[in-house]
């Protein structure tokens, strides 16, 4: 198995103090793309200290070393205690996890919808702020264009499940059906979304030129816009 080297060094570097290790995200969901998605990890010891970091260099170096992200450390009592700040993230990874090691610290999770609705809104509208930002300089080529729609679509896609549930919906596991439901549900155009996917995973089958890309985004930036007023309206 692909984790099991990663665990063990797990537990010779923290020995008792090891409680869990989860694996979380699009690897779990089944919407993992070879060189392109990542094996998240979320790690949790019982205390974390200065040394306990230190001790994990090594073998977190040698698992980054293999291509992967560093790994989320937390303790058992913030992941307890931390579903309030950090509903969206540790919702998804209700949804979509497995455990490596260890009990399932993630199934205990609550998570509030208050909360849920307030970071959505939050998230939503910081990532278009930046979308735009990021548009101005990937206006040099249309490949620019491409990985910057590529590339933010994830996040958007992570924050569309918040949506769902804000809406009294269960979001499915993977990315493609996460946008056509919220579309669904929300009566948006789904169309931009899957153009993007098709970019992200086939880099693109059809002839798209600077026009056609530009005309794309501006597509892709208007669906986002009307997600963010329909989260806006949520209990007001």
């Amino acid at each position: 198995m692909y984790f099991d080297a990663f665990i063990d060094d797990l537990k010779a570097t923290h020995g008792k103090n090891l409680c869990s290790v989860t694996l979380y995200g699009s690897a779990a969901a089944g919407d993992f793309i070879p060189r392109q998605s990542d094996y998240n990890i979320l790690i949790a010891l019982h205390r974390i200290g200065p040394e306990d970091l230190r001790n994990a260099h090594a073998c977190v170096r040698e698992w980054v070393r293999l291509g992967n992200p560093i790994p989320v450390y937390f303790t058992v009592s913030e992941l307890k205690n931390g579903a309030d700040v950090f509903p969206i993230e540790f919702h998804q990874m209700t949804v979509a996890h497995k455990v490596l090691y260890g009990p399932d610290l993630v199934a205990e999770l609550e998570i509030s919808l208050k909360f849920l609705r307030l970071q959505a809104e939050y998230e939503l509208r910081s990532k278009l702020q930046q979308l735009r930002r990021q548009y101005i300089p990937a206006t040099e080529s249309v490949a620019g264009l491409k990985r910057l729609m590529a590339e933010s679509l994830t996040s958007f896609t992570s924050l569309f499940r918040a949506v769902l549930i804000l809406h009294g919906l269960n979001p499915p596991a993977t990315k493609h059906e996460i946008v056509a439901l919220t579309a669904h549900e929300l009566g948006i155009d789904a169309t931009p979304f899957e153009k993007i996917f098709d970019i992200r995973e086939n880099s693109f089958t059809g002839n798209l030129d600077e026009t056609g890309a530009n005309q794309l985004f501006g597509d892709y930036m208007e669906q986002i816009e009307n997600i963010i007023n329909a989260v806006d309206v949520i209990e007001k």
